[in-house]
């Protein structure tokens, strides 16, 4: 779960993390106030899940409250990249003097946390990281021991801090690993983290992703989740504890096992290209239990996507046999009734496949077309999504 910017202040500020006020406004009477509120100086900036925020006008600095509600006016609504403004933070204003970067994020590839930094803050890291790789100091950190004050020393020292800025962004990388851990995040990123003109290390903006597996040890965290902002059919996966991503595509997904339901969105969106070009409308694993419950529940979610036109179960039936994924499959379209409009290509493979096949057989649904193998069901999920 991505977390907005001023949702990352506010922990950045519970582990001492030193950060500027900030008031967040929905109308721009509350960013007028708000700026009365802080004095002096205040930056108004689009509280959005994405980057670019400046360059598409995002953030505005307003020398009074005046100028506040004039720059909230202009944010609130505007589109960014896909994400309309619903609300922005008033932060009170720095002078900065120096901007740098600093992250800490799962580095899966090598079942490790990595440690990004550079004395080189406030541009897209990404062009950075491209064009000045050098520039860029990557370090390695163990997962049991975490980030000390003397490996946050070494990033530093790594990142080309001199003697002076080095012990002083060593303690606030310290405390941003401690945000890291204690709230079980996937990534901790601020850019830029400042030096103002008194000297002081300030992070300025703050991105955080949470890990949603961890949740059950973070029950406060339900309450940092904008339901608002959720898609629909996510938000309905999410209440059947289905593993649900929504896609731009027109072939739907059922698949069990991250890695099967990964491979078949490559073998379908293979197979779309001699079919008109579709692709998988989502990733959808319905875990080791095809019941006739959790069945329907996976169609549900997908026959509400008007997007798709048809829908691939593949399925490899291991410790759930094939008949009670099969079983599982008539019975939910007995559940779904006329709810379930969409042709259905099945494909079953494993524990007790030919009883499964010859229970879909049995049915004779008009929706379902059983194949053999996951390219031939992939192929023809493609051609019915084109038809």
């Amino acid at each position: 779960m991505d977390l907005y910017e001023y949702q990352a202040r506010d922990l950045f500020e519970k582990y001492e993390v030193p950060v500027l006020a900030g008031i967040i406004a929905d109308t721009p009477e509350e960013a007028k106030a708000a700026a009365e509120k802080l004095g002096g100086v205040v930056v108004v900036k689009a509280q959005v899940k994405t980057g670019g925020r400046g360059k598409a006008g995002g953030v505005k600095v307003a020398k009074n409250p005046d100028e506040a509600f004039e720059a909230a006016q202009a944010i609130l609504g505007l589109d960014i990249k896909g994400h309309v403004v619903k609300r922005v933070m008033v932060a009170a204003g720095a002078r900065i003097a120096k901007e740098f970067y600093f992250s800490v994020l799962l580095d899966r590839a090598n079942r490790s946390y990595l440690s990004l930094s550079s004395v080189e803050g406030g541009m897209e890291i990404e062009e950075l990281a491209v064009e000045r790789p050098e520039a860029l100091a990557r370090v390695e950190v163990d997962p049991l021991e975490g980030i000390s004050p003397e490996k946050a020393l070494e990033i530093a020292k790594a990142a080309k801090f001199d003697d002076e800025l080095a012990p002083k962004v060593a303690d606030v990388f310290v405390k941003l690993y401690n945000v890291y851990k204690g709230e079980d995040a996937t990534l901790v990123e601020v850019n830029p983290l400042i030096q103002s003109e008194d000297g002081g290390i300030i992070a300025l903006d703050g991105k955080v992703s949470l890990d949603e597996n961890a949740g059950f040890r973070h029950p406060e965290h339900e309450e940092l989740e904008d339901k608002d902002a959720a898609d629909p059919l996510e938000a309905k996966a999410k209440q059947h504890d289905l593993n649900y991503v929504k896609l731009d595509g027109q072939v739907g997904i059922i698949g069990n096992g991250a890695g099967l339901v990964m491979s078949t969105l490559d073998v379908v969106a293979y197979a779309g290209e001699n079919h008109g070009g579709v692709k998988p409308a989502n990733f959808l694993d319905i875990g080791g239990g095809a019941s006739a419950t959790v069945m329907a529940a996976g169609l549900d979610v997908i026959l509400g996507d008007e997007q798709v036109k048809s829908v691939f179960v593949n399925v490899f039936g291991g410790i759930t046999s094939c008949v009670a994924v099969a079983e599982g499959i008539v019975k939910a379209l007995e559940i779904l009734g006329d709810a379930a409009t969409k042709p259905l290509v099945v494909r079953l493979d494993g524990n007790q496949v030919e009883e499964g096949r010859a229970i879909l057989a049995a049915a004779n649904h008009p929706l379902v077309t059983l194949a053999a193998g996951m390219d031939e069901g992939a192929d023809k999920a493609a051609e019915l999504a084109n038809a």
